[in-house]
């Protein structure tokens, strides 16, 4: 199950996937007295400089730039930075109104990093944490599964030939493998899924099958299916202490959500954009999720 933020942090979240989320970590950390590890001209380039550099650009350095090698990189880095901002400062590069437009963009991402970053930390306590949990719990108790597989035909007859193949003693896979029209393949196996996942036709005859059974033909919107039931088990909820970092980061984002939804509240925005799409319409990005959001069952 999925909880859906307001729009504006659907937008920010794209922004935290490409290295945000590492800023925030970083954000209103200060260290005494950094490790000085470079100087330009007499201008020191430090432990913390290369931190923020590495947030900013280690996405896009190669993986096998790894310890030492990783930093002297970032550490080479900044200092042609130094070098080539300090050549633009003095053929006057840095005072026009691009210049002043884009320092202004990168003002004001930064402050949402940090304030972005202090919401998140105040938010998160193992208080929060455990009461989101409960919430996802309590909205998924414990329910029977089953591990089944199908072979997908087109008509009945087909079907009953399929299955007289199954009953003379071939195995179901391979049947499935070679019959079935249900794109998935892998010899109709279906994994784990819960009755409710399932159209009701298919679920009521799988449900009623224990394992080693095999169904007469059943039809469903889909097709006809014979059914394989492998295994029966109990879903259970997952332990506080498995999802705690998925309930961390579900708190922080809710927080944030917040946050940014309040901020919205009472404001004048006015939009001159032409057709300008509402924000339920733009493109979908990490959502924050309950602590144990399940994968998409697969459906017949």
């Amino acid at each position: 199950m999925k909880l859906s933020p307001p729009a504006p942090t659907r937008r920010l979240a794209l922004a935290f996937a490409s290295g945000l989320a590492a800023a925030l970590a970083l954000a209103g950390v200060a260290h005494a007295d950094p490790k000085i590890l470079a100087k330009v001209d007499g201008v020191p380039i430090t432990a913390d400089d290369v931190a923020d550099a590495l947030v900013d650009i280690g996405p896009g350095l190669p993986q096998k730039l790894e310890g030492p090698a990783r930093e002297k990189y970032v550490l080479d880095y900044l200092i042609d930075l130094r070098l080539v901002a300090k050549k633009a400062e003095a053929d006057k590069l840095d005072t026009g109104p691009d210049f002043t437009r884009r320092m202004a963009y990168y003002h004001d991402k930064v402050a949402m990093e940090v304030m972005l970053g202090n919401v998140a930390k105040a938010a998160t306590t193992e208080e929060a944490e455990r009461k989101a949990y409960d919430e996802a719990a309590k909205a998924h108790p414990p329910a029977e599964e089953i591990h089944a597989r199908h072979i997908l035909l087109p008509t009945e007859e087909e079907a009953k030939a399929a299955l007289a193949r199954v009953k003379a003693g071939e195995d179901f896979a391979k049947v499935a493998a070679e019959l079935s029209k249900d794109p998935a393949g892998d010899g109709g196996d279906l994994g784990w899924f819960t009755r409710d996942s399932m159209v009701p036709e298919f679920a009521d005859a799988a449900f009623k099958l224990q394992p080693g059974e095999v169904s007469d033909p059943v039809k469903s919107e889909f097709g006809w299916h014979v059914i394989k039931v492998e295994g029966r088990r109990m879903k259970t909820f997952p332990t506080f202490d498995q999802v705690k970092d998925q309930a961390a980061r579900f708190v922080a984002q809710k927080a944030q959500s917040d946050l940014i939804a309040s901020l919205h509240q009472g404001v004048k925005i006015e939009r001159f954009d032409e057709e300008a799409k509402p924000a339920a319409d733009a493109a979908p990005a990490a959502e924050p999720t309950t602590p144990a959001d399940a994968a998409k069952p697969k459906t017949p």
